[in-house]
Formats: C-alpha cells, sequence, structure tokens
C-alpha cells in the first residue's frame, strides 16, 4: 500500500508541478474547497500538520490571492478559511490531474474489480480509525 500511494503521490506531483503548488498547499486548497469556513484549528487536525505550520501555508496562500481569513461573525477571537475565485481554477485542475492519474493507474483492473478495492480499502482505513480511537481512550500500561 505504501509503495502504491507513494508513485500515485509522485505522479500527482510531477503534473501538478507546473501550476506552482506545493503537495500540503494543494491538500489544503482541496479541502477548503469542500468545506464551509473551518477554522485554521480545523484545518491542521484534519490535515495532521501542527497549527503554525498551517499558518505559515495560509500566510502564503494568502498572500498568493487563493485563500481568505474572515472574521468568524460570533467569535472575533476566530478566523474562518475560504478559497478565493482564482484557487477554484487551481483546483478544478487539480481534481483533473487527480483524475488523470487514477484512470490511468486503475486502467489495470475491471470497473467491478474498482468497486471492490474502494470498498475493501474503507473497511481497512475504518478500522484502522476504530483503531485509533480505542488506542487513544485505553489507559495507558505502567511498567512495574
Amino acid at each position: 500500500m505504501h509503495d502504491i500511494s507513494q508513485r500515485v503521490r509522485y505522479a500527482f506531483d510531477a503534473k501538478a508541478r507546473d501550476i506552482g503548488v506545493t503537495r500540503q498547499q494543494w491538500r489544503t486548497l482541496f479541502l477548503l474547497s469542500r468545506m464551509d469556513g473551518p477554522t485554521q484549528s480545523e484545518v491542521a487536525e484534519i490535515l495532521e500538520v501542527e497549527r503554525i505550520t498551517l499558518t505559515r501555508m495560509i500566510d502564503r496562500l494568502a498572500d498568493a490571492g487563493l485563500v481568505e481569513r474572515r472574521a468568524d461573525p460570533s467569535d472575533r477571537r476566530v478566523w474562518r478559511l475560504h478559497i478565493t475565485t482564482k484557487a477554484g481554477g487551481i483546483v478544478d485542475q487539480l481534481t483533473e490531474i487527480g483524475r488523470s492519474v487514477e484512470q490511468t493507474y486503475m486502467s489495470a483492473i475491471s470497473p467491478q474489480e474498482a468497486t471492490l478495492l474502494f470498498e475493501l480499502l474503507g473497511r481497512i482505513r475504518e478500522s484502522m480509525r476504530a483503531e485509533e480511537g480505542n488506542a487513544s481512550t485505553s489507559p495507558k500500561k505502567v511498567l512495574s
């Protein structure tokens, strides 16, 4: 799974290089295109990055005119993140690149096999999430 994931990322990155965004930036743009005004903390948690790392990245994306921070109407201490119209075009390009890479690699199997693969991988992901949840809530053992 690691090898396949790495090869897909490399193929995507090679095709996306001309757009001029890093992998973390396009992951952030994808996420923001699918969420309505999350906070930086929410985005950092979902992307599993440190908040300061995300803050720097959002600063660069904002400077490039791809993301804007808007004050939360109910809490002036909170900033909500939104992609701009300019970023929407980039997300569309990245989505098309993703489709192209997926079609290339998935052409090795039938549509029925692809459906089964996605189902099985989804079950593995859910099992992993459940295990991670159990690990974080189970008591820690102390060495005696």
